[in-house]
């Protein structure tokens, strides 16, 4: 379970992928600090989506981890979440943000390039995210995120979520990068992986290797 205080380094944010269980996702939860929990809608109907959302948002909140709901305004609502991405453009996010920030967060992906990351970031949002759902697919972080997170870090205040490769030590190369957060998803999840345990390892490669925020 997380700490009372959280780790003072860049953290670890789960994207739940396609056909993981609640039972899985839950467990991840038991290996250490987790800070939150993306929830994509991965192709499922608008019931069958609120039904499994409403499964592991407490698990995932009673360990202390904020969980953000994937493009679906309404059902971030239904089930108490904490926050709503979206991946649109600076009209749509606009809109977004003046409807929902003062109840949850608004945080936003879909940067390819240092322009459309400021665009976006004109807007205040809670956080940017540089990579994309389902692309965690080499055991490396892809270089053009790992070049916009270091960038975005260096520059901007607002925080950034970084995916990570689907190799559990791509979370050092993210760490290095100075971003708030790196993101993990199919290291966690991959079929014949303990999500406990990798979790837990994740935090020690953390622990051991990631540079510290000042205060």
């Amino acid at each position: 379970m997380n700490d009372a205080t959280p780790p003072n380094r860049c953290r670890i944010v789960l994207i739940a992928p396609p056909g993981a269980s609640a039972e899985r996702i839950g467990a991840a939860f038991e290996g250490g600090d987790v800070a939150s929990l993306i929830l994509p809608e991965n192709g499922m109907d608008e019931a069958s989506f609120q039904a499994f959302a409403e499964k592991i948002v407490p698990v995932a909140q009673a360990a202390g981890a904020a969980v953000v709901i994937a493009g679906d305004t309404r059902i971030a609502g239904r089930v108490q979440a904490d926050g709503i991405h979206v991946e649109v453009g600076k009209a749509e996010l606009a809109e977004t943000i003046e409807h929902f920030q003062a109840k949850m967060m608004v945080g936003c992906g879909g940067a390819k390039t240092r322009d459309d990351a400021l665009e976006l970031g004109e807007l205040r949002p809670d956080y940017i995210f540089f990579g994309r759902f389902g692309y965690d697919n080499k055991p490396e972080p892809h270089p053009r995120n790992l070049s916009l997170g270091q960038w975005w870090a260096d520059v901007i205040q607002i925080p950034c979520i970084v995916m990570a490769g689907s190799d559990i030590a791509s979370v050092e190369a993210v760490a290095a990068t100075g971003a708030e957060f790196v993101a993990l998803s199919s290291a966690v999840f991959a079929d014949g992986v303990d999500p406990k345990v990798t979790i837990a390892r994740a935090n020690a490669l953390l622990d051991e290797t990631a540079p510290r925020f000042e205060d």
